[in-house]
């Protein structure tokens, strides 16, 4: 297929630019001469089948993340040995082509940095399916651990834990309602060994976290126990004017929200125990009861 182009030849300044797509070439369709001997393909690189499949494919690889131990920008040297027209390679080139490969291989897979990054980071996938994460919060908490590793924080410590703990300061971060025991239950360690990694880390790393939105909590609460939406919204209120009049403040967020929902129960007539909104909620019951007094007494309800 050859299509003319609107541009005129530089060297005979007469004749029409035409690119033949088979060869590549570019080339004067007066004087014969070549422009460029090959062209880069503009199109996608891969095909789609379906509707959905068909969106903006750009020219790109996979995207870089911070939660694989090479950012993604690894490369693997084909093991096939020929060149890039297909033709064989000699036997010097080839003995040095197995030498890269065999030196590539051991600088992925045996640098000490590279082998902590693998075994925190199949924790932290491990953590986002359990914990049910978006991928900005586990992007965030691959950079803190990055900074943790940079720091030599992690020396002489449970991996584990600081990937916990590190995953628990991102929901923080970007005030995902996780706390500390929905994180102890997905990771299988000791809450108090993750708040001391945790402690570590805001102290270390500098980490300014913002203060957790109890109402962040209420929709969660009631999605597992299924609570009516006018409930939730009276709950909202509750916790809301709790706000304004500085009742919230150095109170658990999550026991809080705990407490404004069984209040809203309460008001509206819905059929819900403490011991379901606590078991909800990760709280206990005596927890929810502390709060549900210090709301109505505070806030005249």
């Amino acid at each position: 297929m050859v299509s003319k182009g609107k541009d005129l030849c530089p060297r005979c300044a007469q004749g029409k630019l035409v690119t033949d797509n088979e060869s590549g070439e570019m080339f004067c369709s007066k004087c014969g001469f070549v422009i460029t001997e090959k062209l880069q393909e503009a199109g996608p690189e891969w095909r789609s089948f379906t509707q959905d499949e068909g969106g903006n494919k750009a020219r790109a690889g996979a995207p870089t993340s911070l939660t694989m131990h090479d950012m993604g920008l690894a490369t693997i040297i084909n093991p096939v040995n020929k060149d890039a027209s297909g033709r064989p390679l000699t036997s010097s080139m080839k003995s040095t082509i197995e030498r890269l490969r065999t030196w590539d291989s051991r600088s992925q897979v045996h640098e000490p940095v590279d082998r902590n990054f693998r075994q925190a980071f199949s924790e932290l996938n491990r953590l986002k399916d359990k914990l049910a994460i978006s991928d900005a919060v586990i992007e965030k908490a691959a950079y803190i651990y990055r900074k943790a590793l940079e720091k030599g924080l992690v020396r002489g410590r449970s991996i584990s834990a600081l990937m916990a703990s590190a995953l628990y300061a991102a929901c923080r971060d970007t005030e995902t309602p996780r706390n500390l025991k929905d994180v102890e239950q997905a990771a299988n360690i000791k809450r108090k060994d993750i708040a001391r990694c945790y402690r570590l880390l805001v102290k270390e790393l500098d980490l300014k976290m913002p203060v957790t939105d109890s109402i962040q909590c209420v929709a969660r609460i009631a999605s597992r126990i299924g609570i009516a939406e006018k409930t939730k919204r009276h709950a909202t209120k509750v916790l809301k004017m709790a706000q304004d009049n500085e009742v919230s403040a150095g109170k658990d967020p999550m026991g809080l929200a705990a407490a404004a929902l069984y209040l809203s129960c309460v008001k509206n007539g819905e059929d819900k125990t403490q011991r379901d909104i606590a078991e909800a909620a990760n709280v206990t019951e005596v927890t929810i009861r502390n709060r549900y007094k210090g709301l109505k007494e505070s806030l005249d309800l």
